[in-house]
């Protein structure tokens, strides 16, 4: 996609006070403006606390200079010159039109063009009524552009999840609409592309002719933390495998698109979603593990299991760990299993994909001393950024035998110092209108009913074993055994480096 200039847009966040604000939102605003990619703009804060204007914009600087390593003070000053704070009532019409008035001004003092984006950094309930309110009360009546942005959870299943997707198409049409999954805000997410569909070498591979199976992991050490109330109601299945991990499933699986435009992309990764093997709750069992963490070590260091977290039920059954094989039933994907697994308090903090592909029919190498290591593309995630194509090459010497070496890219270095950080990328997507890293209602529908399956069979089905894996270790053995049984073994992602050139 060409790059577009920046656009003049007023900027609403909503919820402005919130930890997601001052640790993402404010710093990612002003890495875009440091850069010029925010021309004229001014942004109003939107919260129920109240806060002078002096106060908030104190919010703004201390907010930006704890993320960042160094920053500009005046630079810093002006930057902050553009916000001010209005304390506001969710569910009162007045409070909008105290708001409605801001908006009015601001784009004039700034010459906005009506334009306007409005991003719900609140809880998921608010969603609805907000989005209602800004058209009842006329704040998205405007001569430019509107555009909301809300965080997931986009519902808690199908059911909530369509009733909410009505009350914001009142205010907003579909394209109007940026449902952020930060994951493909990451920019090695974003190069799955690149990789598949600008190589060759990996696209006329990409197929269930040479690849064996596709692994995703994403692990945490950390575990709850003070989020218990909401993981309790959300459980790593809706919290990761709904949302991150069924798009980056989606990334990999999906066909080439015609161009790489947002709706021929979207379109693509919804044909993998309807592609995806149902699953009927008796089966579930045959496809899915689920996993609650007890008491554990990390770094020598004693931590509590999930039951004894703050704000958690003493006998939950909530998942903290789920492990899971996903099928994709067409022609390219056929018989090639998607395994996917997402945990807290795990060994290490790890977000990697791995691709498998088969062996030769012959290896002439295969001796009774010697196993030929598998070739593997390792797309590293998080924390490193970049890939790894392992291979097999003759050792030195006058022996025939073969040794595993590696080829490394790493988007760190020089490459990666100006590597926008998730946010950034997301923010700055949406201010010139490009959806392609947003997820399209048609993709939230399609993976909410997959995933409702699996909550339904598990809330027939209570856990008896939980907890099944202490904290600090790889998970429980349950999701061993998902692919021994197809006749393989989860990759250990932490001993997976990317070289730093």
């Amino acid at each position: 996609m060409n790059e577009q200039q920046p656009s003049n847009a007023l900027i609403m966040i909503f919820g402005a006070t919130g930890d997601l604000a001052n640790r993402k939102l404010f710093p990612s605003l002003y890495r875009l403006y440091t850069k010029g990619k925010l021309s004229n703009f001014a942004v109003v804060g939107v919260g129920r606390r109240t806060l002078t204007q002096e106060q908030f914009k104190l919010n703004i600087i201390n907010s930006v200079s704890e993320a960042m390593k160094s920053t500009d003070p005046e630079q810093l000053e002006t930057f902050a010159s553009f916000f001010c704070y209005h304390s506001h009532d969710v569910a009162d019409s007045s409070s909008y039109q105290e708001l409605k008035s801001i908006a009015n001004d601001l784009d004039t003092k700034y010459s906005l063009n009506g334009n306007r984006v409005f991003y719900l950094a609140m809880a998921p309930e608010f969603f609805g009524p907000i989005a209602i309110h800004l058209k009842q009360d006329g704040l998205t009546d405007v001569k430019g552009f509107k555009r909301l942005i809300i965080e997931k959870p986009f519902g808690h299943d199908l059911e909530s999840a369509k009733e909410l997707n009505e009350q914001i198409r009142t205010a907003f049409s579909e394209n109007e609409v940026y449902r952020i999954d930060h994951y493909l805000g990451k920019a090695m997410v974003q190069n799955i592309e690149t990789i598949r569909f600008s190589n060759a070498i990996f696209e006329n591979l990409w197929n269930n002719r040479y690849i064996s199976n596709i692994q995703v992991t994403s692990s945490e050490v950390l575990g709850v933390e003070e989020r218990g109330r909401y993981y309790e109601t959300s459980g790593a299945l809706r919290d990761m495998v709904q949302n991150h991990m069924l798009q980056m499933v989606a990334l990999l699986a999906m066909e080439p698109p015609i161009k790489l435009t947002p709706d021929e992309i979207r379109s693509e990764k919804v044909k993998v979603f309807r592609a995806m093997r149902p699953m009927e709750v008796q089966d579930v069992d045959n496809y899915f593990v689920r996993g609650q963490y007890g008491k554990g070590q990390f770094d020598g260091v004693e931590v509590p299991g999930y039951r004894e977290e703050q704000m958690v039920n003493p006998s939950s059954n909530t998942e903290t760990f789920v492990a899971g094989k996903v099928m994709i039933d067409n022609f390219r994907w056929a018989g090639v299993p998607f395994y996917i697994r997402t945990g807290k308090r795990l060994d290490s903090k790890s977000t990697k994909i791995v691709i498998q592909f088969k062996d030769i029919p012959m290896n002439l190498y295969n001796r009774p001393n010697q196993e030929i290591t598998p070739n593997l593309l390792v797309i590293h995630i998080q924390p490193e950024e970049g890939i790894t194509l392992h291979l097999n090459a003759k050792k030195a010497g006058q022996n025939m035998e073969a040794t595993p070496i590696k080829l490394s890219y790493a988007n760190t270095g020089i490459a990666g110092i100006n590597t926008p950080e998730a946010y950034e990328k997301l923010i700055d997507d949406s201010l010139k209108g490009d959806a392609t890293n947003f997820t399209h209602w048609d993709e939230v529908a399609l993976s909410w009913s997959y995933v409702d399956k699996i909550s339904q069979a598990w809330t027939e089905k209570e856990a008896t074993h939980f907890p099944n894996y202490a904290a600090g270790t790889v998970g429980p053995k349950e999701a061993d055994e998902l692919l021994e049984q197809d006749g393989f073994f989860w990759w250990p992602v932490n001993q997976f480096e990317v070289d730093i050139c």
